[in-house]
């Protein structure tokens, strides 16, 4: 069993795209069930004094294939056909990576694993499975879980074959010591993926590609959540999905449709159909907003470099458009990639991939580089080469395509065992009879639709580009985990309780009942107001008005810098040297300003109340405006500007400012426009600033 070695299967279009299988296991709370039968026997007894189960009902005739529904919700779908030796029992749970959640990455596909540890009925399916004659494996993907067992047709190989599968519907078990055993097996198959880089290099950029949605996430999941998930939570999962109205049962080969039709009653009719509803998954990945990279550095030959863009969802119309398009770009020989890349001998091969998934996913390509050459103008040929694509969707291509791609769905046709298995892929966008639309689709593709689709989808902002550059010697940081907590804390006693401070109800008149006003002789204006507080902390507010509507008028831009520079320096202290001492004061000191004035806030503690003040006295007489801070603040504030124009509140605020105080532009009060202010910003020159400064700031407006 396995994951398709994570997607790399899946990614070789050469004749065409192959479409991705994988494997998985799971197990439910036997509490909900009756106890299994006896191997052979149904696999729930009816019980007393319950109603009979009503017949199932033919829902859909296709092409052969018929639809039944059992009153618990199992959707059957019969496919006679007596040229074949074989029968082909295929069951399909609609639960796949993109149903897990937080810490249950791998879920769906370490329950696969497990429901082939059997039950009591069923104690070593791996045995009971050979002597019946049987090729059977499964396999687990994004949207879908699926089982099958191809055995000798005869009756009693199909009915052992309903038994055992509705006996893994409810009664697998889920035993926390198999599913220890089991970590190291799908550790192993996890290993074994992490040693192909191609498709590591793939697992980084669809994590990359998809920020939400569980499409970003490899459905053999990560190691941690492997090797940690509880047995009671996965059972939990178990319970919840693997139910007979979340599958979907297939029976081909040569068999009779009534009888087959008969054991499928006997065996999964009398399983409940469960109380619980199934939310569906309602995650959508955003349109991406801009071209991402991934670039990959491990032990290895051969370079790759990849390009993937969002497409749509394996039930769109345009679904089919996608697959056209990979097969005009890396269709062997006459692919656009292939031509340029292969046959110019800069890469050793081109592959191209998609997906026909229930949630819309993506179209990707990928250039394999021989060792030893930089993979970097592979990956620009590849870029330059994709920015063009239209001319070669050419009326030609599309027949090649649609030749190509009918005679694979006709020829899969004739072959019984493989419909049944491919029929989990399209089962799980929606509806089994998707395969039959999507042939019709590719029957009446036409080249004016591919080329909508690469106009729409094959564009930077919607890409992300991959490299695996080899690497002999990967340099990386170490992996870190969470300390141990408690046993760090365990017996501190840390230092002493800060001073408490008093309680203070902030009204109004309480506030003025304990301010002090006084005046300093130098004209500074003070409002004190003393109280004990928790640790010692002193807060100082500092506002200043500078000048008059006269003196500023057409000057508000350069006034409304001063405040900004102060902490900037002094003709004492440098910026860094403000800092430094700032800190050692256990001083936190903010400043800002506008066109009439400027102000500090400061909180500090007591102790350092007398060398703070200084401080800040030295700012506000002494600023030095370095040139150089003077430069900086202003790409600080164009670069605030600039982001304004796009941004609605900042433009209502800028509208709503004008409109409450309309006053001319050389005013000081007047509000500019975004482009006015940038204009005005690029205007000034240090010595405005330093002759406002001077002309203006004063004790007496503190």
């Amino acid at each position: 069993m396995s994951v398709a070695l994570r997607r790399e299967t899946s990614a070789r279009l050469g004749p065409w795209l192959a479409v991705l299988l994988t494997l998985g296991g799971c197990q439910r709370k036997p509490s909900l069930h009756p106890e299994p039968a006896p191997e052979g026997t149904p696999a729930v007894d009816a019980r007393e004094g319950v109603a009979l189960p009503v017949p199932p009902r033919a829902l859909h005739t296709v092409e052969g294939i018929t639809e039944y529904a059992l009153d618990n919700g199992l959707r059957v779908l019969l496919f006679p056909d007596p040229s074949r030796e074989r029968v082909t029992v295929n069951i399909t749970y609609l639960v796949g990576s993109r149903h897990e959640g937080y810490g249950e990455t791998g879920m769906a596909h370490l329950l696969e694993h497990m429901l082939f540890k059997g039950s009591s009925a069923y104690q070593d399916p791996w045995k009971l499975l050979q002597d019946h004659g049987a090729d059977f494996n499964g396999t687990t993907w994004y949207d879908r879980t699926n089982y099958y067992e191809t055995m000798p047709a005869s009756e009693e190989n199909l009915a052992w074959a309903l038994a055992f599968e509705a006996d893994r519907m409810v009664h697998s078990a889920i035993d926390p010591k198999e599913l220890a055993k089991e970590f190291s097996v799908v550790r192993n198959e996890f290993e074994m993926g992490e040693n192909y880089a191609p498709g590591i290099l793939d697992e980084r950029m669809l994590s990359t590609a998809y920020l939400w949605h569980n499409y970003g996430k490899s459905t053999i999941g990560s190691r941690s959540d492997i090797e940690n998930v509880p047995a009671p939570r996965l059972r939990d999962f178990y319970e919840k999905y693997y139910q007979p109205d979340n599958a979907v049962l297939v029976v081909a080969g040569a068999f009779d449709p009534q009888r087959a039709l008969a054991l499928v009653e006997e065996h999964f009719a009398p399983i409940p159909r469960p109380q619980r509803t199934l939310p569906p998954t309602y995650t959508v990945e955003p349109v991406q907003d801009g071209e991402r990279t991934v670039t990959l550095r491990r032990v290895g030959d051969v370079g790759v470099a990849s390009v993937l863009y969002h497409g749509v969802a394996g039930s769109d119309p345009d679904y089919v458009a996608g697959e056209a398009l990979l097969h005009v770009l890396t269709d062997e020989p006459s692919g656009r990639l292939y031509q340029a890349l292969v046959q110019t001998g800069q890469a050793s091969a081109v592959y191209g991939s998609t997906q026909p998934l229930h949630d819309p996913g993506w179209v990707q390509v990928m250039a394999e580089i021989p060792a030893g050459r930089p993979v970097e103008p592979v990956r620009d040929r590849l870029l330059e080469l994709l920015a063009d694509v239209g001319p070669y969707i050419t009326d030609e291509a599309i027949d090649r395509f649609r030749n190509r791609r009918l005679k694979q769905l006709e020829l899969a046709m004739t072959d019984s065992t493989e419909i049944a298995i491919e029929l989990s892929e399209w089962a799980a966008l929606g509806d089994w009879r998707m395969i039959f639309l999507h042939r019709d689709r590719v029957e009446q593709i036409t080249a004016a639709q591919v080329r909508s689709f690469a106009e729409r989808f094959v564009k930077p902002s919607n890409r992300t580009v991959g490299m695996f550059v080899p690497t002999e010697r990967p340099d990386r940081a170490p992996l870190t985990t969470s300390p141990a907590v408690l046993a760090q804390v365990e017996g501190y006693q840390g230092r002493g309780a800060l001073r408490e401070g008093e309680a203070f109800t902030a009204t109004i008149a309480n506030i003025e009942g304990h301010t002090r006003r006084e005046q300093t002789k130098g004209g500074i204006g003070l409002a004190l107001l003393p109280k004990r507080t928790r640790g010692g902390a002193v807060v100082l507010r500092l506002r200043l008005r500078a000048g008059s509507l006269d003196e500023l008028r057409g000057k508000a831009t350069a006034a409304g810098l001063v405040g900004d520079l102060l902490l900037r320096g002094t003709t004492k202290h440098t910026r860094q040297e403000l800092r430094d001492e700032l800190d050692r004061l256990k001083a936190q000191v903010w400043t800002g300003g506008g066109a009439t004035g400027a102000w500090i806030d400061v909180t500090t503690v007591r102790e350092s109340v007398p060398a703070v003040i200084a401080l800040v006295a030295e700012m506000l007489r002494q600023p030095s405006v370095p040139a150089k801070e003077l430069d900086v603040l202003r790409q600080e504030q164009l670069a605030l500007l600039q982001e304004a124009r796009s941004e609605p509140a900042s433009r209502a605020f800028e509208h709503l400012g004008r409109a409450l105080a309309p006053f001319p532009p050389a005013d000081p009060r007047y509000t500019p426009t975004v482009d006015e202010s940038i204009a005005r910003l690029r205007k000034v020159r240090r010595r405005d600033v330093v002759r406002l400064h001077q002309r203006l700031w004063g004790a007496g407006d503190l």
